[in-house]
């Protein structure tokens, strides 16, 4: 598969060799994913997240009936290899099961009520149709929302799961979701490991990327940081509460877009959209549609 995708690359990379029609340099700028800037996204964290218990098929309807532009989705790996939709590398949170994801076939998985730990911790929000809810694999979100809806998944752990990326690949062009005549932003990746990125890139140039950063303390970027992330990626995502607006502008003047997360509440919403940041992710799509709806009727 690797050496498909290589050649793929090589051949976009020499189109017009001979005719002198397209360089080298033209050909990978032809496969340069991009999107709108002017497009605020409004990525629904999980799913609906909090209306409903994350990475399940009813928080992900939820996402789209909230105007969520993208469903999220952090992937797993289970035993026999399967990608499934959850956030943790353990059961134990979000399932009434406990150990490693790894450690447990699909079917094993497939067992697991992933519904009522929500009911529990959120009586506000508890139905009783989340009871029992199942682990969704990759392909069965896909199938749900078809391609009509957009992803925006998550290599989660990547290191714990060789062969995760080249999977994740497979089941995108399986769905004919990613290809030279799919819109850029039908799919974006996302990840901590800028390795797992990179080997995405390989596979595939024409999958937008975007960098997960965690800050500890205020967040400050040099320019060298910021050109190593433009050699792969489109954007970055990380923290809201340690960023400021000078952050968010040197992100922007730089060419990136920049995705914060988690953002639940409507003022830390304004804040962001004043600074200028290109979407966020929020427990809560209805809140910033409504925000946004709001911003754009005072125009």
């Amino acid at each position: 598969m690797k050496r498909f995708f290589r050649n793929v690359m090589m051949s976009a990379a020499f189109v017009g060799i001979g005719t002198g029609v397209v360089s080298q340099v033209q050909a990978a700028e032809m496969i340069k994913p991009s999107l709108n800037p002017n497009k605020i996204l409004n990525v629904a964290h999980r799913g609906a997240s909090g209306h409903a218990p994350e990475h399940t098929l009813p928080a992900y309807e939820l996402g789209q009936k909230m105007k969520g532009d993208y469903i999220e989705i952090d992937l797993q790996m289970t035993k026999d290899g399967e990608l499934i939709a959850m956030h943790d590398e353990t059961l134990d949170r979000t399932t009434n099961g406990t150990g490693l994801v790894k450690d447990f076939t699909l079917a094993e998985i497939k067992q697991l009520d992933a519904g009522s730990w929500f009911n529990e911790k959120y009586p506000q929000y508890a139905k009783s149709e989340y009871v029992g809810l199942e682990v969704p694999t990759l392909q069965e979100v896909i199938e749900t929302f078809g391609s009509g809806a957009r992803y925006y998944i998550e290599t989660k752990s990547p290191e714990v799961y060789p062969g995760m990326e080249e999977k994740l690949v497979e089941i995108l062009n399986e769905y004919k979701l990613t290809g030279k005549n799919v819109p850029s932003s039908k799919v974006i990746v996302q990840s901590f490991s800028a390795e797992s990125l990179k080997m995405v890139h390989e596979m595939d140039p024409t999958i937008p990327l975007v960098q997960l950063l965690w800050y500890d303390q205020p967040a400050t970027l040099t320019d060298e940081e910021l050109e190593e992330y433009k050699s792969y990626s489109i954007g970055l995502g990380m923290n809201y509460g340690t960023i400021d607006e000078a952050y968010v502008q040197k992100v922007r003047d730089s060419g990136l877009l920049i995705h914060p997360y988690t953002v639940n509440e409507t003022a830390d919403m304004e804040k962001l959209l004043d600074w200028g940041v290109t979407g966020m992710f929020t427990n809560f799509p209805d809140r910033l549609q409504e925000v946004m709806k709001n911003r754009n009727s005072v125009k």
